[in-house]
Formats: C-alpha cells, structure tokens, sequence
C-alpha cells in the first residue's frame, strides 16, 4: 500500500525554526542546554555527544542573548515526526513534493515586511557583530555559517537560486566563502565577474525544513532555469513568502532569523580555512571568494541555526540526493526499489541501491545510471530486494556471500567526482561499482533463511 503524504508545514506552524522547536519540545525530543555555553568549540563539543539523537538547543551563550539550535537534521526519526511520515518513507515525501512542484509549480511571493526584516541592524561598523557565528573544529580558521541558504539571481534571466555554502567571518563587515565547482552560484558569478560586476546575494540564516531542502536539491532536479524555492512551497503547501532587500536586488526568506544582504566581490581573493567539512576532514586554507556585508535584518528574538559536521550533513544532502537518483534511475531502469546514501559514505559518496532483478546484467545497469545521477558518489554497491540497505549489517552480510571481487565489479578510472573529498585530485578519481547480488535466477544456494513473523504481546514472557 502506498503511503500518503500532506504537505501542510505551514498549517501545523512547522514552517520555521520557531515552530520546530516549540513540536519538539512538546514531543519530548529537544535536549536543551541551560549551562552557559561558549560559541567557540564548546558549542560543537557538547553538540557531538547528541549526534544522532534529539536536536540541542543552548539557551545561554557566553557574551549573547540569543539562543542557538543544531541538529535539526542529524535524526531522520525527528525529521519523519516532523513531516508525520514514517523514517524510510522521508526520500518519497521529498519526491512527491518535487514532482508537485513541477506539475503544478507555487511559486514564493514578495513582501515588503516579515518576521526576519524586524529589526533591521544600525551597527554599520560591524553589522555582523551582533550574531553568534560559532567555530567548530579545533584548526577551523574562524567562526562560521554553515547551514545559511544563499539566494541569487541569473544576471541573464533574473531565476532565483537557493544553496548552502560555508562562509567564514574574516572581519567587519566582510566573509570568505568556498564555490565549489559545478553549482549554479559559481555559474552566476563568473558571468558577472567577467564583467568586472559584483554579485548581489542574501545569505539566510536559521530557515525552516522546506527552505533547507529547496537549497540542497541537486541540480538535475532543479535545473538552472527553474526557481528551485517553489519546493519550498510545495512542501509547506503555501507560497513561500519572501521578503525584498534594503540593498541588494534579491531578496530574503521572509521567516528566517537572520538576512545578511551581500555581494561576492569580482576579481578578489582572500584567506579562508581550514574548515571541517562533509568528508570529516579540515578542507585546507586558501585564497578563496570574498563576500562583502552591505545590510542585515533580524527578528525581534531569533534563534541561531548552525549544522555540525556528521550525521547532520548527511541527512541533510543524503535526503535530497537519495531523491534525485531514485526518481531518474527508477524512470530508466524499472527493477530499482530503494536507494540510500550511507552515513559511512558521508551521505555523498557511497550508495546502496535496492533491485528486484527481471534480468541477469541489469544490475550493472544500475550501477552506470546511478553514477550519472550523482556526479559525487565514488561507489555504488547493488544488492537484492531480500537485503536491508539501511542495515550496514545486512549490506556486509551481501558482500560477503553474493559478491565475486573477480567478475562483480566495476572501475571508472579518472572520473568527475566532488572536489571536496580529499582522496580525489580536485574532484578527478576512480569510482567503483560493487555487484553483490544473487545470480538470476536464483538458485537455491541463495534462498535467504525465513524466519515466521510473531508477536511477543500474545505470550506469557519473563525476562
């Protein structure tokens, strides 16, 4: 049977932080931190003990009013209680939704007033002074933003585009930030910096779950002449409202906690890093792109949002991508079941994809449509419809009993990857594809033990 989905954030007040925090509180699934906290790595320190479990909200920063809250998206348990879906069927909600928005496109409003243009900050010396940016890692190079959406726009047909990018405060007023190849933000700057032009962005800080999910779609889901926001809509089933700039022509998420109004400087380069990244190591520093702060607006009384690197950024992508590769290698090869972008992958690089096998090779199909999906996965591993891809378990138990090293695998040497996976030289590496399925058909050498299906309830137990 088919599950049902409601796309109705906006109607159950789940919309925003605010309205995620004050469900979770009432489910009994926040940890809240009461103690005086210090931003600096003791934030992150005490957040990598709950990785996992129920989100962390810090009440009481050191030198701030204001609250922060993380892991929001390192437990697909919360996220499902969240949407009122069950755990594994989260990658088809988010699917639905896509498929919503493009039969039947929302798209966000402008406004000119919103809960995140309340205040608007007078602090022209240092307008970023005022907001807790945390620094994580130990050797990171300062404090950063890392779970903020940036909002552009194609200087050649004004489309919208949402992503997340790690910015580092370098200073007053001013950021360093990494473009990783390949994104839609990097194609609109160096069409602008051709020019010799600065380009204008928001940077969002503290969105909710459809804003965050709209920003971490793949661009083979959102294409560069669509605006992607309107997943936003889709999932909170209502117009995403976004509210205009006091400076730059773009606008900012009318219910976030903070809008920081940017350019990204033409032509300059400065330090950034080392940053702990996806892959769980310190991305090296560098002279990279150069943001500068012209404005920022706030709520009355917001809440800070930060992701810490583990489980949180592998939801976050994993989600959206699992989406992605499931709806186009799905379409192309009907076999395919399920697909799930590991944790021990980074929730990037590796994925389990589930088959019901019509045929002997198609399989091997699978694997090469999977690859083309996701441009950074480095390895893709096929098992049969008897095996549980969420159970590392169960996928080693696979290996270890229907895969051949001598004929069951698949290497792509020098192939596009993710530049910001260390093991690969700016992105260029070998991919493996792993076949560990049974033979087709199966022989019974390879009928999986059954077990009958009982419940405990009807006995008489001591334990």
């Amino acid at each position: 049977m088919q599950p049902s989905f409601s796309f109705d954030l906006a109607k159950r007040n789940l919309a925003d932080i605010q309205g995620v925090i004050d469900f979770l509180k009432k489910e009994d699934m926040l940890v809240r931190v009461k103690s005086s906290v210090d931003k600096k790595h003791e934030v992150a320190g005490i957040a990598k003990l709950y990785d996992g479990g129920k989100p962390v909200l810090f009440e009481n920063l050191h030198d701030s009013d204001t609250p922060l809250f993380t892991g929001l998206y390192w437990s697909r348990k919360v996220l499902a209680k969240i949407f009122n879906v069950n755990e594994k069927d989260l990658p088809e909600l988010i699917s639905k939704a896509i498929e919503k928005w493009r039969e039947t496109p929302l798209n966000p409003i402008v406004v000119d007033n919103g809960p995140a243009n309340e205040v608007i900050v007078q602090n022209k010396n240092d307008l970023l002074a005022d907001i807790p940016i945390p620094t994580h890692g130990l050797k990171d190079g300062g404090p950063y933003l890392t779970s903020s959406v940036l909002i552009a726009k194609d200087p050649e047909t004004g489309i919208r585009n949402a992503s997340i990018h790690r910015c580092m405060v370098a200073g007053p007023n001013r950021m360093t930030m990494q473009l990783d190849l390949g994104r839609h933000l990097r194609e609109y700057y160096e069409k602008v910096e051709k020019l010799g032009k600065p380009l204008e962005i928001t940077i969002n800080v503290g969105v909710g779950l459809p804003v965050h999910f709209a920003a971490t779609s793949p661009s083979n889901v959102a294409v560069i002449d669509h605006d992607e926001l309107g997943i936003a809509s889709a999932l909170l089933g209502e117009p995403l409202k976004l509210i205009r700039s006091q400076s730059v022509d773009v606008e900012g998420i009318a219910d976030a906690q903070y809008v920081i109004e940017a350019e990204i400087i033409p032509n300059v380069r400065e330090h950034e890093g080392p940053f702990g990244e996806v892959a769980g190591y310190y991305a090296s520093a560098d002279d990279r792109w150069v943001v500068n702060v012209k404005a920022v607006t706030r709520r009355k009384q917001p809440v800070f949002h930060t992701i810490v690197a583990g489980k949180e950024v592998f939801n976050a992508v994993g989600l959206m991508a699992e989406t992605s590769i499931y709806q186009k290698v799905s379409s192309m090869i009907p076999d395919v079941l399920d697909v799930h972008l590991s944790h021990g992958g980074c929730g990037f690089y590796h994925a389990n994809i589930q088959i019901k096998k019509s045929s002997e090779g198609v399989q091997m199909n699978a694997i090469m449509a999977t690859f083309a999906a996701f441009p950074p996965l480095r390895r893709v591993t096929v098992v049969d419809e008897d095996v549980d891809i969420y159970n590392p378990e169960d996928m080693e138990w696979a290996l270890a009993t229907r895969h051949d090293p001598d004929r069951d695998m698949i290497l792509i040497p020098d192939a596009r990857g993710h530049e910001l996976n260390p093991i690969t030289d700016e992105g260029l590496g070998t991919k493996i594809g792993i076949d560990a399925t049974a033979p087709y058909p199966r022989n019974w050498e390879f009928e999986r033990l059954d077990i009958q299906d009982v419940d405990l309830e009807k006995y008489e137990i001591e334990d």
